[in-house]
């Protein structure tokens, strides 16, 4: 064997191995993406329902007493940022064919316990139902 075929079987191996390298690369590049997402939609899920818990827990101090003005404004603020942990979510379809960002509205904003229910209902079936009271 001289050193020209020699150097022909490695283009030849080189070029049989580079594609299936690639392609290897790729698929694990998906499966890792897949993965982060998959983390990421967790801890989207469990910061809205813990912040769904928080102004659960507000509203319920407020409505025990004669409210003090300040107790109005903390409900506030915890209702804003139960809005704003549901935004990346917002789509998610619920029971009753309503959104999360439509059943979470209704149920801070107009009081609707039926909302309400549904969204708790959510935080049940993805794993975090001990963050809603």
């Amino acid at each position: 064997m001289d050193a020209v075929s020699v150097g022909g079987n490695v283009v030849r191996v080189l070029k049989a191995v580079v594609p299936v390298l690639a392609l290897v690369a790729v698929t694990a590049g998906c499966t890792s993406s897949e993965g982060g997402d998959e983390q990421r939609l967790t801890a989207q899920r469990e910061n809205y329902c813990t912040q769904l818990g928080a102004w659960q827990k507000a509203r319920n101090a407020a409505a025990t007493d004669t409210p003090e003005p300040s107790e109005y404004d903390e409900v506030g603020a915890v209702a804003q940022n139960t809005f704003l942990a549901m935004r990346p979510l917002r789509d998610e379809t619920l029971d009753g064919g309503r959104t999360l960002a439509e059943a979470t509205v209704a149920a801070v904003n107009n009081g609707d316990s039926e909302a309400e229910g549904r969204v708790v209902q959510y935080c049940d079936d993805v794993g975090f139902e001990t963050l809603t009271r």
